[in-house]
């Protein structure tokens, strides 16, 4: 079986409505009156990058209190009420996006749309919440400034984006955790929460007609458009370059990584088919063969391709001894080197092309998974048509496209790699 000829399935594009109430807000939907459940995903473009100069981690601080009373609730009853009708809610914040997500029984849902709307026009924002949640953000990261993957990853993040949004921690830092208020988070919800910039998905057990209505109710009274501060397009940095910390611990976690593919690139494609092959597979990969398989050397390594609005990247990473860790980061460049100047064999492309197609569905088995992943495409700018492309463009991946992105992906395989801990050799 050829992976072009396993792409032949049922249309997913053909089961999704694009609904648009009276107010003019528009959602994906999916009906499904399999189970007497309604998910629902929406998100605001800004996130984290939204962050005011200096104040890393409003956007999180916000998205976490945003169910933490709102309307005639104080944060104790608004989770009473979520309780009491078996309501699922949660918010978070992205480099890019501010998200929410709700789940419930059919029969609640009415009971469900109504704290949704008190939490995304009405969050109380008060004070007793906004010191609890604060605390709870410094705590962890007190308790994380020494775990070497944290210390690895921030280290990566900060030297990969300098002088940059994408380069500060999501959840902020402790030296300016202090200096939040809670007018910083609502000059964001004002400048983030309207209309404009608003992506929603509804997947379960309502009808079109229902749910319209309660897009206007939920969502209608938002501004119709926001104020987002403008985010200027980055380019990957320090390629090439080591940055260490030194960590009392025996083993050393690395991150590495270099400029990726932009996700509207003709290219993009062809790059996640070849990061399958590099690093992205479970077992086929090649860095989980060459790295752990053959020598040993750790037990988990991965790479992946990362997309945001404004920047693209490949990075990956592993955990392995510290004297071992310089023959690791070798392993690891050896095999970059080798997909830049060869490319992957045919065995290769045509086991990457088949697991990526073949593995797909697996995103759309849950009411909640299909939510997040509708949700997902609108984010990132693709039309419903994606659902039924996205294979069809993996199997028309040919040796040449693999080879081009490969070489793109790669270049001349240097990289930027941040390690925590005490590697020997490095």
């Amino acid at each position: 079986m050829t992976a072009r000829a396993s792409t032949q399935s049922p249309s997913r594009a053909a089961a999704v409505q694009k609904v648009v109430s009276k107010g003019g807000i528009e959602a994906w939907l999916v009906e499904d009156y399999a189970v007497p459940l309604v998910a629902l995903e929406f998100a605001f473009k800004g996130g984290a990058s939204q962050d005011p100069i200096g104040k890393p981690g409003v956007a999180t601080l916000l998205a976490g209190l945003l169910d933490e009373g709102a309307g005639p609730y104080d944060a104790e009853g608004f989770h009473r009420a979520l309780d009491e009708d078996a309501i699922e809610m949660s918010f978070s914040a992205d480099r890019d996006i501010l998200s929410g997500r709700m789940q419930t029984l059919s029969r609640n849902s009415a009971r469900a749309f109504e704290l949704l709307q008190l939490a995304v026009t009405k969050a109380r924002l008060d004070a007793e919440p906004f010191e609890r949640v604060l605390s709870q953000v410094a705590a962890s990261l007190k308790r994380e400034a020494n775990d070497p993957d944290y210390v690895a990853s921030r280290t990566f993040r900060s030297a990969s984006y300098p002088d940059h949004p994408y380069g500060l921690p999501v959840r902020g830092d402790l030296a300016t955790l202090p200096t939040l208020t809670q007018g910083n988070l609502i000059d964001m919800r004002a400048a983030t929460f309207a209309r404009d910039k608003l992506k929603i998905a509804v997947v379960g057990a309502i009808d079109a007609a229902t749910l319209a209505g309660h897009l206007d109710d939920v969502f209608g009274a938002l501004p119709e458009k926001g104020a987002l501060a403008p985010i200027a397009t980055v380019a990957f940095s320090g390629e090439g370059g080591r940055r260490v910390v030194d960590i009392d611990v025996p083993q050393s976690t690395i991150r590495f990584g270099r400029q990726g593919i932009a996700r509207k690139d003709q290219d993009f494609i062809a790059a996640t088919v070849i990061n399958h092959i590099l690093g992205g597979g479970i077992f086929s990969a090649r860095l989980f063969r060459e790295v752990r398989e053959k020598r040993g050397l750790a037990y988990s390594v991965y790479s992946q391709l990362v997309t945001y609005d404004h920047a693209a990247m490949l990075t990956g990473g592993t955990s392995t001894k510290n004297e071992r860790a310089a023959e690791s980061m070798g392993v690891i460049e050896t095999e970059i080197a080798s997909l830049s100047d060869l490319g992957p064999t045919e065995e290769e492309l045509d086991k990457a092309k088949k697991y990526l197609i073949g593995s797909y569905a697996l995103r759309f088995d849950t009411s909640t998974k299909i939510a997040s992943q509708l949700a997902h495409l609108q984010t990132e700018g693709f039309g419903v048509e994606y659902l039924d492309e996205r294979n069809k463009l993996i199997a028309a991946v040919t040796m040449e496209d693999a080879k081009r992105a490969a070489k793109r992906l790669f270049g001349d395989a240097k990289l930027l790699v941040a390690v925590a801990g005490r590697p020997e050799g490095m």
